[in-house]
């Protein structure tokens, strides 16, 4: 080894020292002792620990074609977010199939609607509401994805207007299924529009696909090319073979706690479905 390398290595111990502890003081002892990890590549940055994050999920759309529910299940999958709706008027093409399909499995299921710079909350909402109905036990609260997309990445809407919007949305389906709506974001997105906008009642589900979020997340999307088997990703204008994995900030105990969910089992399910079938021959 040369002495050029035998000088560096302290150097870079030093520095590396300094940012623990700059890490302690921001963000906590938690994150020092990932960060540590990632740096002795014990672990790899966005890949969450198993034992920490046990609770799995997936977020999927039109792009993953036909699914098969049961074969997504056996792969150790608690959670599903499905594509309902985007702006006003859209509705996801494969998004009545996948509701009424994950249903049969022992899969939480939530649905997400992907918002628009370009129209009101209250239609947005409306358009929500329309397409996924009542929530059953087993449902996820609504999420709202907010995200940049097109000429408004490069040009974004004003915080003030889109706060606007943001708000006239959470309220209407907050009104509407009497509980917090999830909010999907970017890091980009998170401090442009959602930072010190009063937003932390809401439990937030945040994409990062290089390292574990810096903030209070629910829910963490580490990975945009996950592979698994039970879709074929098959559309009319292209194939896709990824999908979107998902991570619970915490124990399976902890996520039926905090959304009021009933353990999942086949009884409960069949429950589920049945209550849904009484209420809709009364009706």
């Amino acid at each position: 080894m040369s002495r050029e390398k035998k000088g560096r290595k302290p150097a870079y111990g030093r520095i590396f020292g300094f940012l623990l502890i700059v890490v302690i003081v921001c963000v906590g002892i938690p994150y020092a002792v990932r960060l540590k990890k990632i740096y002795t590549r014990e672990i790899v940055a966005n890949i969450p620990d198993p034992e920490k994050y046990p609770v799995m999920g997936v977020d999927v759309s039109r792009y993953q074609g036909n699914i098969d529910w049961s074969v997504i299940a056996s792969q150790n999958i608690t959670f599903a977010f499905i594509k309902a709706t985007e702006g006003s008027s859209h509705q996801d093409p494969c998004f009545s199939e996948n509701w009424e399909e994950v249903k049969k499995t022992n899969i939480y299921s939530g649905a997400y609607h992907f918002f628009s710079f370009e129209s009101s909350g209250e239609t947005q909402a409306q358009n929500f509401i329309d397409t996924v109905g009542s929530l059953e036990k087993t449902n996820l609260p609504p999420v709202i994805d907010l995200e940049f997309y097109g000429d408004y990445s490069t040009a974004p809407l004003s915080r003030k207007e889109t706060q606007e919007i943001l708000n006239a949305l959470l309220k209407k389906l907050e009104e509407y299924y009497h509980v917090k709506p999830i909010i999907y974001t970017t890091t980009k997105a998170y401090y442009h529009y959602m930072l010190g906008g009063g937003y932390s009642k809401y439990p937030l589900w945040f994409r990062n696909t290089y390292q574990e979020p810096f903030v209070n997340w629910s829910f963490w999307q580490y990975s945009d090319e996950g592979k698994l088997a039970g879709y074929d990703g098959i559309q009319p204008d292209c194939t896709e073979m990824c999908i979107d994995l998902n991570v619970y900030h915490s124990s399976y105990e902890a996520f039926l706690e905090e959304f009021s969910l009933p353990e999942a089992t086949r009884e409960t399910l069949d429950n589920d479905e049945g209550e849904k079938e009484e209420k809709e021959n009364k009706t």
